[in-house]
């Protein structure tokens, strides 16, 4: 089974959970909601994907056309307040939401193949950086996401009744999941380079076991033949003989004495 020790294990249920968390931020509608102090909102509440109106009517009266309950964002009926409905920031939160959302089922699934992988095959450790990759870039995406969402969401410029808006559920659990996803990717990360030098050793190991220590003694024995040769070869040499003298201007040869 993959996660054989204490750390990978932690990882698999904390990426889990934040994978869970965030999955249910980007189905449900609860992103900002009315706080009720309004008798009659305009918005009830507002998703990534699904906005709940309540006798709404286009903000700059060029239609007459009034909005009521909850539909999908992109609604044909909409096509009339989509430069109201569908801002920059909006279209930005939801991009980067989505890319966090697939990040989150690649490494789901790559943890599904990763639980029936042995730690002795060669997918371990491409399956723990892949994962861990998948999960730190989700992490970054997801994090993106509220950001903007937080910073914008709630302004003056965008929904009605702004006074009366404030962030749901739903944007929590955003939050939650997308800084979650962050540790156990980085512990998956770890984790890989950890067995990674693990293996290195346990390949140097095996290496010497194989010689066994008579490889080396022998390979020590004959290392040090020529040093003996060569130091016995010095030994028995004769000594250089001294130069004479030059001759005398008589022409008579000097000795050393």
């Amino acid at each position: 089974m993959g996660p054989f020790n204490y750390s990978t294990q932690v990882a698999l249920c904390v990426s889990v959970f934040s994978v869970i968390l965030f999955v249910i931020a980007f189905s449900t509608p609860y992103w900002l909601v009315t706080d009720g102090r309004s008798k009659d909102p305009r918005l009830t509440n507002l998703g990534l994907w699904e906005v709940c109106f309540n006798n709404f009517q286009d903000i700059h009266r060029f239609f007459d056309n009034r909005f009521n309950g909850c539909k999908w964002v992109f609604e044909e009926e909409f096509y009339i307040i989509h430069d109201f409905l569908l801002p920059g920031f909006y279209i930005c939160v939801q991009l980067f939401a989505t890319l966090c959302f697939v990040m989150c089922l690649i490494a789901l699934l790559l943890t599904v193949v990763f639980l029936r992988t042995s730690r002795d095959d060669d997918r371990y450790i491409v399956l723990l950086l892949t994962i861990g990759s998948c999960q730190v870039v989700g992490s970054v995406f997801g994090f993106i996401a509220v950001v903007v969402f937080g910073a914008k969401g709630d302004s003056r410029d965008w929904m009605p009744g702004w006074q009366n808006n404030d962030m749901g559920w739903s944007f929590a659990l955003g939050v939650v999941g997308a800084v979650l996803l962050l540790p156990p990717g980085v512990l998956y990360m770890v984790e890989a380079r950890r067995e990674r030098y693990k293996r290195l050793n346990e390949i140097g190991n095996r290496e010497v076991s194989e010689y066994g220590d008579d490889y080396y003694q022998n390979q020590a024995h004959v290392a040090a033949i020529p040093c003996a040769s060569s130091q016995s070869h010095n030994y028995f040499a004769s000594e250089p003989i001294r130069p004479r003298r030059p001759e005398s201007a008589q022409g008579r040869i000097q000795t050393d004495i």
